[in-house]
């Protein structure tokens, strides 16, 4: 589908409505784990939360395509691809949701920040891409990390907490293992678009046994987060087309001040001072293995470059 490639990336960048889009995504994203949470706490479940939350997502996906590209773009014959996708996509935002309900919210957006760790150890296992001692190093120093803000065997986390947030971290790193298959022939509003649409289906199965009935405040609440993640998910999209992902990607950090902050006014959950130790390590190997695939890339573009002259 090479006709639909130029919507991917404008021809002239715009770095910092980029970078501002970025962080609006980070705190849609913030906003919409408080509203999970908030809901989760007055008896919405995660595969409610989880059918509320695809709605909104597919209605901003639907204006997207619309306003953009057009729904002429959305053809395409990897069914079963995007089916895969879908099935993993909402096996990790279902963890993803249960891990924030069940641990803090600034504990649980720090753990997040372990999904480039193992989703490069997924790419050098699954994909067979070279991964040399840089990555392998920051791998190693996230893991290290996510042990320092978990402390297995202690009260500090629970034990199940843990072991659901660090699952929604792998899971979420195999949905970006699928997208990034996906990516060889689908646009992103491809993507995205048929992961909204087709994960209603099994949600909407689930609903006559997961539905309930709420009060005036919770639907407020499953309005505003699934308004929240869909302008996340519109934001995050934005933002990769005006600007490069080395540049725009570190925002993504930015999450967990408005978790810290969010997470105290509303649940009066301070983060712990492991949080604040090991978030940091996590990041800085995330954004180790960002530039090191940013550095690769520029180095195989200018070996591109140099084989077409020569050719």
């Amino acid at each position: 589908m090479a006709h639909a490639q130029p919507t991917d990336r404008p021809a002239e960048p715009q770095l910092l409505l980029g970078l501002g889009l970025r962080l609006i995504s980070a705190l849609s994203l913030a906003l919409m784990f408080a509203g999970v949470k908030w809901a989760g706490q007055r008896g919405v479940g995660v595969a409610e939360s989880l059918f509320y939350r695809q709605i909104g997502s597919a209605a901003c996906a639907a204006t997207w395509v619309a306003a953009g590209p057009g729904f002429a773009t959305l053809k395409t014959k990897r069914f079963g691809a995007h089916a895969a996708r879908m099935a993993i996509g909402l096996i990790a935002m279902g963890l993803n949701f249960l891990a924030i309900m069940l641990l803090p919210l600034a504990e649980a957006t720090a753990i997040g920040f372990s999904v480039p760790i193992f989703a490069t150890l997924l790419a050098a296992v699954v994909l067979r891409e070279p991964t040399g001692r840089w990555r392998w190093g920051a791998v190693i120093a996230g893991f290290l990390g996510v042990l320092v803000i978990v402390q297995p065997g202690s009260n500090h986390i629970g034990a199940y907490g843990g072991l659901v947030a660090i699952g929604a971290a792998v899971s979420t790193a195999c949905a970006t293992i699928a997208i990034r298959r996906l990516g060889a022939t689908e646009a992103t509003g491809t993507t995205v678009f048929w992961f909204a649409i087709t994960s209603l289906v099994p949600l909407a199965l689930l609903m006559p046994f997961v539905g309930h009935a709420h009060d005036g405040p919770t639907w407020a609440a499953i309005a505003a987060f699934s308004l929240a993640g869909g302008i996340a998910q519109l934001a995050l999209t934005g933002a990769l087309r005006l600007a490069p992902v080395s540049l725009v990607v570190p925002m993504d950090y930015s999450a967990l001040l408005w978790a810290s902050l969010l997470g105290l006014l509303i649940f009066r959950q301070a983060p712990s001072h492991w949080t604040w130790l090991g978030a940091p390590i996590v990041a800085a190997a995330g954004l180790v293995i960002l530039w090191r695939e940013h550095r690769l890339r520029i180095a195989g573009s200018a070996v591109t470059a140099v084989s077409e002259v020569q050719e």
